[in-house]
């Protein structure tokens, strides 16, 4: 069986960088996990506004930021920040941009109200890890996406990035979590996902115009290799989404066997 040795981690949330919620504690835990039994591991999130960059020490890397990604017919410049958990010895890479991250927290204000620009922060994210890894040099043979942000990097890995010799044969693993908003993006979501291989035909094959938040989760299911359910509720409408999809299945996972299985789950897909 084809083991996974090289994991990309693409997370909304890691603790000590957000407050503790079960998502920013299996995004540290996980890829600390694999570190430390061996596996080489890269691990993004986006720099959101309350992120304090003096206390945990992030820094930009010059080499890696620069580049302009356009999205719905405006540049939007992308900034690569790093940092480390030192008593994990874990490093973490930040997408950072001034219109999407800085200044505003992580799906919703201060007053509850969810950003109706999510979508293109999801965009700008799955694609600024994309071209990150690129310039990296760094071939994952999983990507293991977690959270709503993430949504995206299955269809661009699949449609997009589907000849780059960084992604041709890895395998990806989608984790929704259980944030659920009642929101619909303004513009169609469809033209501002267009990129390389990804046309609003494409897209509008799984979400509709306007597009809702949940859309967001069945984008990301219809083009994930397997799909991890922990936290999810028995009441959700993504375990019917997930279901109809016949992909492969990880439920819950006690934590005392968590990298066991996790990269049994992984080995599975490969």
């Amino acid at each position: 069986m084809t083991e996974a040795k090289k994991v990309l981690f693409i997370t909304q949330a890691i603790m000590p960088y957000v407050p503790e919620t079960e998502l920013s504690i299996l995004g540290r835990r996980l890829p600390q996990t694999f570190q430390e039994h061996g596996t080489q591991v890269r691990v993004f999130m986006p720099k959101w506004g309350h992120v304090n960059e003096r206390r945990n020490q992030l820094h930009e890397v010059i080499r890696l930021s620069g580049m302009n990604l356009i999205i719905n017919d405006s540049d939007h410049p992308l900034l690569i920040k790093v940092a480390s958990i030192q008593q994990a010895r874990l490093q973490i890479y930040f997408i950072d941009n001034d219109d999407y991250f800085q200044n505003r927290l992580m799906t919703a204000d201060a007053e509850g109200t969810a950003y109706s620009d999510n979508d293109e922060r999801a965009i700008f994210y799955a694609r600024g890890v994309l071209e990150t890894v690129k310039k990296l040099r760094w071939c994952p043979d999983i990507i293991h996406c977690q959270g709503w942000v993430s949504s995206f990097v299955p269809m661009y890995v699949k449609k997009a990035y589907r000849d780059d010799l960084a992604f041709r044969n890895c395998k990806i693993v989608f984790s929704p979590n259980e944030e659920w908003y009642d929101t619909t993006f303004s513009g169609d979501l469809a033209v501002k996902a267009s990129f390389k291989g990804v046309n609003p035909e494409v897209v509008h094959e799984v979400v509709g115009n306007p597009a809702s938040f949940s859309d967001l989760y069945r984008l990301a299911i219809a083009y994930a290799d397997g799909v991890v359910m922990s936290g999810v509720k028995e009441s959700s409408p993504i375990n019917d989404w997930v279901s109809s999809s016949g992909l492969p299945v990880l439920q819950d996972v006690n934590t005392d066997i968590l990298f066991e299985s996790y990269q049994n789950f992984y080995n599975s897909i490969l």
